[in-house]
């Protein structure tokens, strides 16, 4: 029976435009490929490197463009936090059945302008008893060691956790370890339809 549910953020939660990201920085510069911005990524995702440095590393790839553009082509894969996501998640802590966490690969950027867009941000963090960002806890999915650390520092069993997640390596990571997994197909599921397409677990 399932305990404590952790959920990932982006295309979970809040909707991505994955796609934008290096649509818009090829509008910069046409030579710049996915692959300079995931190596930047991958270190600016677990704090190894500041926003500014970061920005300046990204227009080091586009010298033509400004501060604010970079910024602006960055977090151009955020989309909106839905409604009826935010509704369910209230019914979900108001029903007190469950421990709930967020894990997600993210980055400070990121973050500062979902909490600028989101008016109800604030209290959707403070519902959670953990809140978890890469860049703050220094790892990042699919690496094994984020989900045992979730799992230790809140002595939690793996066999009473579901993990939600839209990245199939990240699912494959959290079951190798025990954890039950939801892999959430953006488009075609929702989480809203959590309890209906994982009743088995409930």
């Amino acid at each position: 029976m399932i305990k404590n549910i952790v959920f990932d953020f982006g295309d979970i939660f809040i909707d991505l435009d994955k796609s934008a990201t290096l649509a818009n920085f090829q509008k910069l510069n046409p030579e710049i490929t996915a692959e300079q911005i995931d190596t930047l990524n991958k270190i600016y995702e677990v704090g190894e490197m500041t926003s500014t440095q970061f920005v300046f590393a990204l227009k080091d790839l586009a010298p033509n463009a400004s501060y604010q553009e970079v910024i602006d082509a960055w977090n151009s894969i955020l989309l909106e936090y839905p409604v009826r996501r935010f509704e369910f998640f209230k019914k979900l802590v108001a029903s007190g059945k469950y421990r709930l966490f967020l894990l997600s690969n993210t980055n400070d950027l990121h973050i500062i302008d979902i909490a600028n867009k989101t008016p109800h941000f604030d209290d959707f963090k403070a519902e959670f008893e953990q809140f978890y960002l890469s860049h703050e806890i220094g790892m990042r999915k699919p690496n094994r060691e984020i989900f045992e650390f979730v799992l230790n520092e809140n002595e939690l069993k793996p066999e009473e956790t579901l993990f939600v997640d839209d990245t199939k390596e990240n699912i494959d990571a959290a079951a190798s370890i025990g954890i039950h997994t939801w892999h959430l197909i953006p488009g075609t599921d929702d989480v809203t339809e959590l309890f209906t397409k994982k009743s088995d677990l409930f």
